[in-house]
C-alpha cells in the first residue's frame, strides 16, 4: 500500500469515527388536536385535524416525518408553519405543521356497547434511526381544542408518548441489520356513554324480558295465549338483535351484547319448555292442580329474572 492510499484510508476511518460519534439530536414535540370526524367503525378509521410542532438543536430536519398508521394519503394535507425553520430566543430551531388525514385504528368491539378505544396517531422519521434522531414529548405540550367533542362518545383522556420501533427486516439490503426508529404517539381515549347501552339497547330488551316472563303469569288453562306471548317475545328479541348487529362490522367473535342476548334466548327457551310441559299436564293429567302450578310458575318467573340479571351483571363486570 502506498503512502497516498494509506493516508486516504486513514482519513476515511477518521471521518467514519467522527460520524459515529455524532450526538443524538433530540426533538421536543408537541401537538394540539383540533377535530376528529368521520369515525367509521366498519372501515376501522377516522379523520384527524391537528397541529404538530418541533423544537430542536441540530442539523437534521425533524419535519420530514411519516404517519405510520395514515391511510388514503392521497386525500391528506400537510402545511408547514414556515418554509425555513425559525430560531427561538433560547437557541432552538422551531417549525410545525397543520395536518388533516385519515388514520387506521383496529376497533376491538368485544365489549360493545360498553367499549373503550384509544385512537392513536403514530409519527416517525424513516430517514434517520433513533441513535441519530429522537422525538421527545415536550412538557405540557399535548392539547385539545377548547370545546372539543366527539359525537356519540365520551372523552376520557389525551396524552402523548415516545418509544422506539425496532424493525426486524433489512428490506432486502444484506449489509443492514435491525434498525430502530424513534416514534412519537398521540393517544386519545374514548368510550361510549352508558346511557347508550341503558336506553337504546337494554331498555327495549328489558321490556321484552318482562313480557316473556308474563307468559308464566297467565292462567295455565290458556296454553295458546301463553305460547303466543313467548313466541312474540322471541321474535322481538331477534329483531332487536338484528337492529344493532347491522351497524357493526363483521367480526369473528361475539360482542358483549350478543352474549346478553344468548342469556335472554336461554331464558325464553326455558319459559317455552315450562309452558309446553304445563299444557301437556293440563291435557292428560286428571289430578292436575292448577293453583299449585300457578304458584310454582310465579316462583320460576322470579328465579329466571334474578338469574338473568345476575348473568348480565357478571358479563358486564
Amino acid at each position: 500500500m502506498t503512502i497516498k492510499n494509506f493516508f486516504i484510508v486513514f482519513l476515511l476511518s477518521i471521518a467514519n469515527f467522527c460520524w459515529a460519534q455524532q450526538p443524538q439530536e433530540k426533538v421536543l414535540t408537541g401537538i394540539q388536536l383540533m377535530n376528529i370526524y368521520d369515525l367509521d367503525i366498519n372501515k376501522h378509521s377516522f379523520y384527524a385535524d391537528f397541529y404538530l410542532w418541533f423544537k430542536w438543536k441540530g442539523d437534521i430536519n425533524p419535519t420530514e416525518i411519516e404517519f405510520i398508521n395514515a391511510i388514503e394519503k392521497w386525500g391528506s394535507t400537510r402545511r408547514l408553519f414556515y418554509e425555513q425553520a425559525k430560531i427561538l430566543p433560547d437557541g432552538y430551531f422551531y417549525n410545525g405543521m397543520r395536518v388533516e388525514a385519515r388514520f387506521y385504528h383496529a376497533f376491538d368491539l368485544a365489549k360493545f356497547p360498553l367499549d373503550k378505544h384509544e385512537l392513536n396517531i403514530h409519527i416517525e422519521n424513516n430517514l434517520h434511526p433513533a441513535d441519530s434522531l429522537l422525538y421527545q414529548v415536550d412538557s405540557n405540550a399535548t392539547f385539545m381544542r377548547e370545546g372539543f367533542a366527539l359525537s356519540g362518545w365520551n372523552i376520557l383522556s389525551v396524552k402523548s408518548e415516545e418509544h422506539k420501533n425496532i424493525y426486524r427486516t433489512n428490506l432486502g439490503e444484506s449489509d443492514k441489520s435491525d434498525v430502530a426508529f424513534s416514534n412519537f404517539t398521540f393517544k386519545l381515549s374514548i368510550e361510549r356513554p352508558i346511557r347508550y347501552f341503558l336506553l337504546k339497547l337494554f331498555l327495549p330488551l328489558l321490556i321484552t324480558i318482562f313480557i316473556s316472563l308474563s307468559a308464566l303469569l297467565i292462567s295455565v288453562e290458556r296454553t295458546d295465549a301463553r305460547i303466543s306471548v313467548v313466541m312474540g317475545s322471541l321474535l322481538t328479541a331477534v329483531f332487536l338483535q338484528q337492529s344493532y348487529s347491522s351497524a357493526l362490522p363483521d367480526v369473528g367473535y361475539m360482542v358483549l351484547m350478543d352474549k346478553i342476548y344468548l342469556l335472554v334466548y336461554l331464558m325464553i327457551m326455558m319459559i317455552m319448555l315450562r309452558v309446553v310441559w304445563v299444557g301437556r299436564r293440563l291435557a292428560y293429567d286428571n289430578n292436575f292442580q292448577q293453583l299449585k302450578v300457578s304458584e310454582l310458575d310465579f316462583k320460576i318467573a322470579i328465579a329466571l329474572l334474578l338469574g338473568l340479571l345476575i348473568g348480565i351483571i357478571f358479563l358486564v363486570l
